[in-house]
């Protein structure tokens, strides 16, 4: 296979010239960098847009699916969704879209609001809106819902390990029994479409707290909508995380399922950055891990409501 080129900044910039115009008449252009240093393929363009460069062809069949994805669900989420200005391949066969920017930071900078986590629901509302049958004939694929139980069980060991190293209390886990992680199993015929990487970068945040827009849905899937409460939870924290759920419609099951994904992926992603398996920034994983694991009410409860399922006193509860 062709090892594809790595971009540079003369790239970016020739490639800018040719889609804006700016740069015409002699003149430089606009200001090209890195949205982050090490990672070529995303590139501020100004003050005012992104360009996204695929660095193979899955990701470009990604990139190109991503453009309709946007213009579907963009009427149901109620935030901004990145709007493409120009597309087409940077390289032979490799994809790229020149994006409006999404005025914010993130949810790793900014806290969200009252008002802000009524934004999430929305978002969350506006994913179950979205009709299953058109995101699939997009090239949209279904995913099957992970296993509580097989995750709890590497968590628990991770968490030992953290635990030795000073980085957590590994007790913490004990809350999530064998049967309360079955109990908290995906229910059948639940799938929606699912954003299925709800990071703290992907949500764009304002200084007051409201959620501005959602950001890179390459990896969109039909699947279980804890996957997206899992992923608020990292981003936002449980508290704000399960309220939007709430809000959004979602009941006691889903919400606590989101909770235990996210906090089990997170024991097991701060884990394999100790133990030099990952790359990452310590501080963001550790923060993370905090936001995942800040208690909620909705733990205490001792059965589900509306039909969400049968209480049998040995599942997920937070002692008072």
């Amino acid at each position: 296979m062709t090892q594809a080129p790595t971009p540079t900044a003369d790239t970016v910039r020739r490639l800018v010239r040719s889609l804006l115009d700016e740069g015409a008449g002699g003149t430089a252009g606009p200001d090209v960098r890195p949205v982050r240093e090490g990672h070529p393929h995303t590139w501020w363009v100004g003050t005012r847009h992104v360009l996204r460069l695929a660095p193979d062809r899955d990701a470009s069949v990604r990139r190109r699916r991503e453009l309709r994805l946007r213009d579907l669900v963009r009427p149901h989420v109620g935030v901004a969704v990145p709007t493409s200005v120009a597309h087409g391949d940077w390289a032979p066969g490799l994809a790229y879209t020149l994006d409006t920017k999404v005025p914010g930071g993130t949810a790793d900078e900014h806290d969200v609001s009252a008002v802000g986590k009524a934004d999430l629901a929305g978002l969350l509302g506006g994913l179950r809106a979205v009709p299953v049958r058109q995101a699939e004939t997009l090239g949209v694929p279904r995913t099957a819902p992970r296993s509580l139980e097989a995750l709890r069980r590497m968590a628990v060991h991770a968490a030992e390990r953290l635990a030795a190293a000073d980085e957590f209390d590994a007790t913490r886990l004990r809350q999530l029994t064998p049967p309360g992680a079955a109990q908290l199993a995906a229910q059948s015929a639940t799938a929606v479409l699912t954003h299925h990487g709800l990071t703290g970068e992907h949500v764009v945040v304002s200084a007051d707290g409201r959620v501005r827009g959602v950001l890179d849905w390459t990896e969109a899937a039909v699947g279980d909508p804890a996957e997206d409460i899992a992923g608020l939870a990292v981003a936002v924290g449980s508290p704000a995380a399960v309220r939007a759920a709430t809000l959004a419609g979602y009941g006691a099951r889903p919400c606590l399922r989101g909770l235990w994904l996210a906090r089990c992926d997170t024991v097991l992603r701060l884990t394999d950055h100790v133990e030099g398996r990952a790359p990452g920034s310590p501080t963001l994983l550790r923060s993370r891990l905090r936001r995942t694991w800040e208690p909620i009410l909705l733990e205490r409860v001792t059965e589900f409501k509306d039909g969400e399922g049968e209480p049998d006193g040995r599942g997920a509860r937070q002692a008072p």
